[in-house]
């Protein structure tokens, strides 16, 4: 039972990096092997940091408490998740007009790829890699609370973010463009991720 959570934790937090690198596959932009390992590797730091958090929460809250917390604050991130994948409507708006700076990648990862060169760059990776670790974060503080390995969530989070990343952009070209009724492939991966941690929210009361 307890693989079977962490698979869906590993998932959950890296279903995200696949709809981006389906993305980057169907616009041709490249991501190297060591771009990608600098992704994982800030996946495994700020998913370690989280669940750090989440364990020293569990050490000072009595009771169930630690447990409730964590499946509540699962509960939240999957309904937001959900909400986050709702189809926008395809209007000119005056973000899209702006140069993209760090913070525009914070709201759409997809759009990394600064200088329009088909490669993402060093710094591209790292602001990149922070925007794709923030459900690696926020699951590793839930993770942390309901008391799981450290170790074990972070790494395979990271590997799961490495794969993802090199499987999207492999897969981008046939597949990103592909529509689930009204969501794309890419969202429609993101609401998967969303009803994973609604269900890790339910299952860490048994």
């Amino acid at each position: 039972m307890t693989w079977l959570i962490i698979l869906a934790f590993t998932l959950s937090s890296s279903i995200d990096n696949l709809g981006v690198g389906l993305s980057y596959g169907i616009r041709k932009i490249h991501v190297s092997f060591g771009k990608n390992l600098l992704i994982a590797i800030i996946c495994f730091v700020m998913s370690m940091g989280g669940i750090t958090f989440g364990v020293w929460l569990s050490t000072i809250l009595p009771g169930m408490l630690p447990v409730i917390f964590g499946a509540l604050l699962l509960f939240i991130i999957g309904i937001r998740i959900i909400l986050l994948a709702k189809p926008r409507k395809n209007e000119p708006s005056k973000e899209a007009l702006q140069p993209k700076n760090g913070q525009s990648i914070f709201k759409n990862p997809e759009e990394a790829d600064f200088n329009k060169s088909d490669e993402i760059g060093w710094g591209e990776s790292i602001l990149l890699g922070i925007a794709l670790s923030a459900n690696a974060l926020t699951n590793g503080v839930g993770a942390g609370l309901l008391g799981l390995s450290p170790v074990v969530i972070s790494l395979t989070a990271a590997i799961g973010s490495f794969i993802t990343v090199w499987a999207g952009v492999k897969l981008g070209s046939k597949v990103a463009d592909v529509q689930v009724s009204s969501f794309t492939i890419g969202q429609f991966g993101t609401v998967i991720s969303g009803l994973l941690m609604l269900l890790l929210a339910f299952a860490a009361f048994y």
